[in-house]
C-alpha cells in the first residue's frame, strides 16, 4: 500500500514535509530535491 498525499496530517509532518506535499501539488510531475547539509535528498519518489 502506499501513501498518497491527501492521506498526509499536515498538522503532524515537519515544515519541510508540509513544503515537500505543498510542491508536489503544483508539480506533481516534478521530482522535488531538498538540500540537508552537503547532500540533496528526494522524499516519496
Amino acid at each position: 500500500m502506499q501513501l498518497t498525499f491527501d492521506q498526509i496530517d499536515m498538522y503532524k509532518v515537519t515544515p519541510m514535509i508540509r513544503q515537500l506535499v505543498q510542491e508536489k501539488e503544483k508539480y506533481p510531475d516534478c521530482l522535488i530535491f531538498f538540500r540537508l547539509g552537503d547532500f540533496y535528498e528526494l522524499f516519496f519518489d
